[in-house]
């Protein structure tokens, strides 16, 4: 696979050789500094210098923290092994002066709470800056990364992994390349996608459509959560590379994102208690002022009651997995959802009840993915044949 070399990607500037030092010098410095602490903290509680163990860790999540702005896997991995070494030999430095009699600091920062909080922030940062930043001369980045304890030879090997850090040239390349699918999805929205109690397996409609995408791709799934409020923004910041779990094609996020083609066609309507039912048969029974609707923050659910609600009482609950619970309560009277949910949630409890007969909207569910079209094209091409085989009718047709 050939990919895209960072260094072509930016453009050096005046400013950028002069006395200024750029971000990524200066979060790198800052860094490698902090290792003193560490340093004295493990000569303290006499702990060995090398934390294989923990390494391994610091290097999976900074490639996955690469991934979040397209940084190919095996450059961000080669210039974290570059920063690690270089924490090693500085603490190794300051060990050895210590039990060669030099006296350590007299004040030592906890490793767990203080110390390492801020190694992993820095760590985001320097992702972060050296994705987006210009890059001084090898010579001048040398000289602003003079610290105690680091070799010449150690801030030559980080300018070169920093150099030859290198973007994927798309989305798609970067998933075979990486072997992940991160799956952005809620874990609230039954029948598509709800999230176990124990906070850690997912379950749906559309989480069994995402490992047979992933193995498609030939790749891991990986699901990482997400909220209503936060689809876009989560999308935009690289968490995941595409959203399912019954979302709804809108106009703003199609500015924002790419759709699939449509896989489910849908509608907003009611759900209610079943002793309530006959009050609340059309959308003007269900816009009184003695009516409360409860609704979900952040997404369709609440975009259409801010547009059609005009005198009941909007209740906000955040937890979509209990909002229902206010209903069978009588906490609240009447929910706004998508079809498919309130007939779900209607089935799994007899006191809920679905009253009005057809759908206030039109929607059409899709996967959201990036504004990458080679991704796009193998989803889509993916969704036609499972569509044609029949692979979603089992999974929608109970519901």
């Amino acid at each position: 696979m050939r990919f895209l070399p960072l260094l072509f990607l930016l453009v050096f500037s005046l400013a950028a050789l002069g006395e200024e030092i750029t971000p990524v010098e200066n979060l790198l410095r800052e860094r490698l500094l902090l290792m003193k602490d560490v340093a004295a903290y493990k000569w303290q509680h006499h702990l060995a210098v090398a934390d294989p163990a923990r390494e391994q860790q610091v290097l999976a999540s900074s490639v996955e923290a690469g991934l979040t702005v397209g940084l190919t896997a095996d450059s961000s991995r080669a210039f974290f092994l570059s920063q690690i070494e270089a924490a090693r030999e500085i603490q190794e430095y300051w060990i050895d002066l210590w039990q060669a009699g030099a006296s350590p600091p007299a004040k030592i920062p906890d490793l767990a709470s203080e110390t390492r909080p801020r190694l992993l922030a820095l760590g985001d940062k320097i992702i972060q800056a050296a994705a987006e930043q210009q890059l001084v001369q090898r010579e001048k980045f040398l000289q602003l990364m003079t610290v105690e304890g680091l070799s010449d030879a150690r801030r030559d090997e980080i300018f070169t992994a920093l150099e030859k850090l290198s973007f994927y040239p798309d989305r798609l390349t970067q998933i075979l390349d990486s072997g992940t699918l991160r799956i952005g999805t809620t874990g609230d929205y039954e029948p598509f996608s709800l999230r176990h109690d124990d906070g850690k397996d997912f379950r749906g409609i559309d989480i069994d459509m995402a490992k047979d995408l992933a193995a498609a791709l030939g790749v891991e799934p990986v699901f990482v959560a997400t909220s209503w409020p936060a689809p876009l923004a989560d999308l935009e910041a690289g968490k995941y590379d595409i959203a399912m779990g019954g979302v709804s094609r809108t106009l703003e996020r199609q500015r924002r994102g790419f759709f699939s083609q449509p896989y489910h066609v849908d509608g907003k309507t009611a759900l209610t208690r079943c002793v309530d039912k006959h009050r609340f048969a059309s959308l003007a029974d269900i816009d009184k002022p003695s009516v409360r609707v409860v609704v979900n923050p952040g997404g369709t659910n609440e975009r259409f009651v801010d547009a059609n609600i005009r005198h009941a009482k909007k209740m906000l609950y955040p937890d979509n997995r209990r909002i229902f619970s206010l209903l069978t309560r009588g906490d609240a009277d009447v929910m706004i959802t998508d079809r498919i949910e309130a007939e779900w949630q209607a089935g799994n409890n007899t006191a809920l009840c679905v009253p009005v007969a057809g759908n206030f909207t039109y929607q059409e569910k899709a996967y959201l993915m990036p504004r990458d079209i080679a991704l796009k094209e193998f989803v889509d091409t993916w969704l036609s044949l499972r569509m044609a085989e029949g692979t979603l009718d089992p999974l929608l047709k109970p519901h």
